[in-house]
């Protein structure tokens, strides 16, 4: 059956006298170029596992199973469980964890459920890939969990990919440059590189939400940059505690440092002082963190 589809998706849901979860971020996928558009970018092979958070009926689930070796699907609300249970009757190759995918790191029983899936073990690294269409309201704690090294899930590791579809201006911010850099865009590409593959109207979901969406591809770096990652967040948290005022002022209130040691330090690293965080690139943070 046709998933992407308002007529479809919303015979489903009468069927379970279910009404889309405002709350859980429910807006369900009705355009099948979409659908397709996200699977094809996520460039998904027969040897690849999926991971795919938030599945709702199977709309986006059905366009992977035939792509990849197995498709992983963990859903929040019991009730898309038992929706998907029956959209998805045939694959072979799907396994439905009900759970948070926040908490899947957490939930011991969920995580060897997952890995049973995937063999007996995680994944590795090129073989494994995350593909969502995200409630937006878990955009930034779902990308921090796959590409910050403590917060990895025990079943799963890094990924290979994160492709996902987020709102147009959270895929923006992610991929800013100076002199547009915020603390989101830093916090995601000092672990990845992230790009913007495709915008999307608003009126390919259902309900329809109040913003146009993007198809956002992040790529883990192969090697990570060597800095001490909770020393280098402190500072780029105290940089950006107010944004607008000039970053010698944030620092210095940040560290305790007086306004001369402060413009030392960012001369040190070749800063002006009455730069703002908003202009600096990931390297001057990097070469701050290195030479605190």
């Amino acid at each position: 059956m046709r998933l992407a589809s308002p007529r479809v998706v919303k015979e489903i849901l009468a069927k379970q006298s279910i009404k889309p979860s405002r709350g859980l971020g429910q807006n369900f996928l009705i355009d099948g170029n979409v659908v397709k558009k996200l699977a094809d970018t996520a460039n998904i092979d027969p040897n690849d596992t999926v991971l795919e958070i938030g599945p709702g009926i199977g709309t986006l689930t059905q366009e992977l199973a035939p792509r990849a070796k197995k498709v992983i699907a963990v859903e929040k609300d019991r009730k898309m469980v038992e929706i998907l249970k029956e959209t998805l009757a045939g694959l072979q190759n799907i396994e439905i964890v009900c759970t948070d995918v926040l908490k899947l790191d957490t939930q011991p029983k969920d995580c060897s459920r997952g890995a049973s899936a995937l063999g007996g073990g995680p994944p590795r690294a090129e073989n494994y890939k995350v593909v969502a269409n995200l409630p937006y309201y878990i955009t930034a704690p779902v990308i921090r969990k796959f590409l910050e090294g403590e917060h990895k899930p025990a079943c799963a590791g890094r990924p290979e990919s994160l492709t996902l579809i987020v709102q147009k201006e959270v895929a923006q911010r992610i991929c800013a440059k100076p002199p547009d850099m915020n603390i989101l865009a830093v916090s995601v590409q000092i672990y990845a590189v992230p790009k913007i593959i495709a915008y999307i109207k608003k009126t390919s979901f259902w309900p329809q939400p109040k913003v146009d969406a993007a198809i956002l591809q992040i790529t883990p770096l192969a090697h990570p940059y060597p800095i001490h990652f909770p020393k280098f967040f402190t500072i780029v948290k105290a940089g950006f505690k107010q944004p607008r005022k000039q970053l010698m002022n944030n620092l210095s209130v940040g560290f305790g440092f007086s306004r001369q040691k402060t413009e030392q330090w960012l001369y040190k690293n070749n800063i002006h002082s009455t730069r703002r965080a908003e202009t600096l690139s990931l390297q001057d943070w990097i070469n701050l963190a290195n030479t605190l």
